[in-house]
């Protein structure tokens, strides 16, 4: 954008504030939990830990109060949201912070964990079956799949992980099940729409991304439903390795997306499976998995570091909250 163009936008940001904002505290919380592993399991300090949960905690209210002054002011807007063929996946953003946050809390407060974890579950079950209900009721194309499809059903995989110790195992068992079920369907799916349709628009190459974190999540989830690392489990996280691998082949359908605020789909899928490493090592005590972790933990970070730059640099240009 030319000076002219980035004075020609309205300076109002709050009416086409989006959704999407909440994958920044997916990010961060994810990569909190990452350096939270990192101090437990290689004695790292706990300084990283703290200051990113901080960090993310703030992030989170912000997001929130700032979308919820959006639902007064511009009610209108937030419709079109809800009945957008793929941003209504991002609505389901909102309550996995929330179980990222309560995932993250646990170190610190029960309490405090609690609540995130109660409003997070609730808030995401409600939003699965809102989902697959727009689903049904409208007439999508194949066009509109993309991976951020994962986001409002297979996101139930997380609330096993912070569900421990807060809900029984049967009632996280009923969220894995969902989760793992539709992670099944859906993926054959997109899988259809890659290989066989139009590729998908440069804004949502980083979604590809997102293929890692059903797995990888699926197999920390398992681990805590069952505490058994048996062959299903590591299928799991098989795949999940098998994904990050994936999208490292195609480093190239990357390099030259220009700036979208869904480059923040990176971030939570790597911080995703670089957790998955640092349990399986932690099961294990394979030193492979333990420089393992350090590789995708050395990545993970150097994402969300220049994601974050990036966000806060096209905010500053006005490039980010604007009508498309």
């Amino acid at each position: 954008m030319n000076e002219e163009e980035i004075k020609a936008i309205p300076s109002n940001r709050l009416q086409f504030f989006p959704i999407m904002m909440f994958a920044t505290v997916m990010g961060l919380g994810g990569l909190t939990l990452v350096f939270e592993r990192l101090s437990h399991i290689f004695s790292f300090p706990s300084f990283f830990a703290t200051t990113l949960i901080a960090i993310s905690t703030f992030m989170f209210f912000l997001i929130t109060l700032t979308y919820l002054f959006k639902i007064v002011k511009y009610i209108d807007e937030v419709k079109k949201e809800l009945n957008h063929p793929i941003r209504i996946n991002f609505f389901a953003a909102c309550s996995i912070s929330m179980l990222i946050l309560s995932a993250a809390f646990k170190e610190y407060s029960l309490e405090v964990s609690s609540y995130f974890f109660y409003f997070g579950a609730a808030l995401h079950i409600f939003l699965t079956f809102y989902t697959i209900r727009f689903w049904i009721n409208n007439n999508l194309e194949i066009v509109h799949s993309n991976p951020a499809w994962f986001i409002p059903i297979v996101g139930n995989l997380i609330v096993p992980i912070a569900g421990v110790g807060f809900f029984d195992n049967s009632i996280l068992t009923f969220y894995f099940a969902v989760g793992l079920f539709f992670w099944i369907i859906l993926f054959s799916i997109i899988l259809n729409r890659v290989i066989f349709h139009n590729p998908f628009a440069p804004k949502f190459m980083p979604t590809m991304f997102i293929l890692i974190a059903p797995p990888a999540i699926g197999f920390i989830s398992y681990i805590k439903l069952t505490e058994s690392l048996d062959f299903f489990a590591q299928i799991l996280f098989s795949l999940g390795l098998f994904f990050t691998i994936l999208v490292a082949f195609l480093y190239k359908n990357f390099l030259k997306i220009k700036f979208f605020i869904s480059w923040w789909a990176f971030t939570f899928p790597m911080a995703s499976v670089t957790l998955s490493a640092i349990l399986m090592f932690e099961l294990t005590k394979n030193s492979f998995y333990m420089f393992l972790s350090y590789i995708l933990a050395t990545i993970t970070s150097l994402i969300v570091l220049l994601v974050a730059i990036q966000t806060v640099k096209h905010m500053f240009k006005k490039e980010i909250c604007i009508m498309e």
